[in-house]
Formats: C-alpha cells, sequence, structure tokens
C-alpha cells in the first residue's frame, strides 16, 4: 500500500508537503545542517529542506526502493541523497547529523522505541530529534470521513480506522520522546488545509490502493465499493453534483535535544 509512487504523492504526499514547511521550522533545521529524513517517502520533507536551506547536505532514507527511486528523480542537487534503508536499523555512525526527523511514519514502524533510539544515536549531541504524526482520531479529515463512512457501512471493520493509531493523539508522542532521553522536549500541533479541485481528485488515489484506506477499498466486491463511494461524494459534496473542496488535517509535533 507505500509502494506506488505516484497514488501515494496523490493521497498523502500533497499533504506532506503542506504540512513540510512548518514542521522545518517547528524541528529547528537551520541552513548548513547535515539533515536525516526517516521514512522519506516519495521525499516530500527533505525536497523542502534542500529548496529552503542552500547549504545543508539532506538524506532521505526509507524501506520502499520505488519511493526512493522517486525522490531520488526530483532532487534539484547532489546536496540531496536517497537511499533504502530502515529505521529501525540506521547504518550511519553515531553523532552524524544535527538534525533527523521522521515525518507521518513512526506509527507504520513496526518497533517504534527502537526507531527513535536510532534516531538519538545518530543526531550529534544538543543535535534536534523531532517526528509528526497525523491526529487520526478526529485532526485529519481526508481519513476521518473516510473511515466514518466505511464503518457505518460495516461496523465489523471499525477494528481496522486508523483512529487505532499508535502516537496519534496529544501527549503520546511527548512521553515517548521523555522515555528515549531526550532533553527540553516539547509538543505542538500543526493545521493544514487541503484543496481538491473535485470529487475525484480525492477519491482516485483510494482506487489505487494508496494507504490503509485504499487498500480498505481495493479489497472490496464492486457493489460494496460503489456504496462507499456514493457515501464519501454524499459526505464531501452535499447535493452537488461536483465541484472543489476543502479539507482540514491536525498533525502533532514533539521535538527534543540529544543530551
Amino acid at each position: 500500500m507505500f509502494t506506488v509512487s505516484a497514488g501515494y504523492e496523490r493521497f498523502m504526499g500533497r499533504w506532506s508537503r503542506l504540512l513540510a514547511p512548518g514542521y522545518i521550522a517547528f524541528a529547528g533545521v537551520k541552513n548548513g545542517d547535515r539533515v536525516l529524513d526517516v521514512g522519506t517517502g516519495t521525499g516530500s520533507l527533505a525536497l523542502a529542506i534542500e529548496a529552503a536551506m542552500p547549504g545543508s547536505e539532506i538524506v532521505g532514507v526509507d524501506p520502499s526502493e520505488g519511493f526512493v527511486t522517486s525522490a531520488q528523480k526530483n532532487a534539484k542537487s547532489a546536496r540531496a541523497h536517497f537511499e533504502v534503508g530502515d529505521g529501525q536499523a540506521l547504518k550511519f555512525k553515531d553523532g552524524s547529523f544535527d538534525n533527523t526527523l521522521a515525518l507521518l511514519v513512526l506509527n507504520f514502524i513496526p518497533d517504534h522505541s527502537k526507531a527513535i533510539g536510532e534516531m538519538r544515536r545518530v543526531t550529534r549531541p544538543h543535535g534536534v530529534v523531532s517526528a509528526c504524526v497525523w491526529d487520526y482520531n478526529a485532526g485529519m479529515q481526508m481519513l476521518r470521513f473516510f473511515w466514518d463512512e466505511a464503518v457505518a457501512l460495516d461496523p465489523a471493520i471499525e477494528p481496522k480506522d486508523e483512529r487505532h493509531m499508535k502516537l496519534s493523539r496529544e501527549g503520546q508522542l511527548a512521553e515517548v520522546w521523555k522515555k528515549t532521553g531526550l532533553a527540553n522536549v516539547q509538543e505542538k500541533p500543526l493545521v493544514i488545509d487541503q484543496a481538491y479541485e473535485s470529487f475525484e481528485d480525492y477519491w482516485g488515489p483510494f482506487l489505487k490502493g494508496a494507504g490503509p484506506g485504499g487498500a480498505y477499498v481495493v479489497s472490496l466486491p464492486e457493489e460494496r465499493r460503489q456504496q462507499l463511494e456514493a457515501r464519501m461524494r454524499k459526505r464531501l459534496l452535499g447535493d452537488r453534483r461536483d465541484g472543489g473542496f476543502a479539507l482540514t488535517a491536525r498533525a502533532w509535533c514533539v521535538r527534543g535535544n540529544v543530551p
């Protein structure tokens, strides 16, 4: 569900690009920093840092070879480098980076505590380790509206609802940051709005199997998929046949310093 880069770009990459500037500011990335982007995906965050920080070197790692290839194609300079890697076992030496970030990925890493420990290890003393995770419970309308309608149509799939995602509620990221021994821990919400041109602009990526929601959609028989599509049209458009609309999203972000 995270290997088709074009579908992912339409599904979540567009949100990542909007979130990136606020996250970069919160994380305290400075021009000239050596930066690691863990779970870089299609490179939204790393490429935003490349553009904003002309003196910085950025390394992006992701387990998906397809994502890494897509990100590297979009790099504008040799300062941004992407490679296949596992956030739970980073291959870099201790203290290799000034700033290590993880945008919208920690909740998908099986052993997030191990990944955070690795992020701390590869960051120099007094450097910054940070992350953002969507508020899947109530703060991410694109997914909240989808799962509300999917569960209303079939209550048995409620356990699949992304509201159960780990690390996605207020205070949870700060708690694990402190447990990892990071200092000066701060957590704050970042809120963005995303414009959609049409219903298809929203629904199309689900039909490509992007993310947990898309994986669920493509698993459905045609009749049930059409029923869910009709519910989503009503939810997003009301009585309109089609047209543009905007959705809001909130992410919880945390940062801390390596002692």
